[in-house]
């Protein structure tokens, strides 16, 4: 992947260039008039805290093979999606336009506002509550932000634990939210 700013502009259709494109069906219209104010950081990993897969891939496009792993039967009911993952080499890959409303949030509320998927943009790190994120990650999502902050009046970034306390705790103790500080954002 190349990672030259450049190539993290994002389009008039909501689109990163540099992002690998995936659909998910998992989308939907946000509100009219609604403006794109938050960015929300999440992990995932499946099975959880497995790597170097492509079952996130196939949970964010409803194919996941629940026969892969006990796990799977767990969550094969939920229709999920998230505007972006990136996996733990650096890929970046894109499954729904930053216009559209993307499923990542679930029940959520931010500054006294619910349903944080009408104004927010999914971002979701392969990784796990118990580890530590990759370098590589760090420098994709930051490059990622600023191209989000200069498209959109971005006011916030948080944790899915933020927005949704007591019901997640992503992106867990390990993400370095001073990376994120330390380059302006409000975080």
């Amino acid at each position: 992947m190349n990672t030259q700013d450049k190539n993290f502009k994002i389009d008039e259709d909501g689109f990163i260039y540099c992002a690998n494109q995936i659909d998910s069906p998992n989308h939907d219209s946000r509100p009219l008039n609604q403006k794109i104010s938050l960015i929300v950081i999440h992990s995932i990993s499946l099975p959880p805290n497995k790597f170097g897969n492509s079952y996130i891939e196939d949970f964010f496009t409803n194919k996941l093979d629940v026969n892969e792993d006990p796990y799977f039967k767990k969550i094969q009911h939920l229709n999920v999606s998230s505007h972006f993952l990136i996996k733990r080499k650096g890929e970046l890959i894109q499954f729904v336009s930053c216009l559209k409303r993307a499923w990542h949030a679930g029940a959520s509320s931010w500054k006294d506002v619910n349903n944080c998927n009408d104004f927010s943009v999914g971002i979701e790190l392969e990784g796990s509550d118990i580890m530590k994120y990759e370098d590589i990650q760090y420098e994709v999502l930051i490059k990622l932000i600023k191209s989000l902050y200069e498209s959109y009046p971005i006011e916030d970034i948080v944790g899915h634990n933020d927005i949704s306390p007591g019901r997640k705790t992503d992106p867990g103790k390990f993400f370095d939210w001073n990376i994120i500080k330390s380059e302006g954002f409000n975080a």
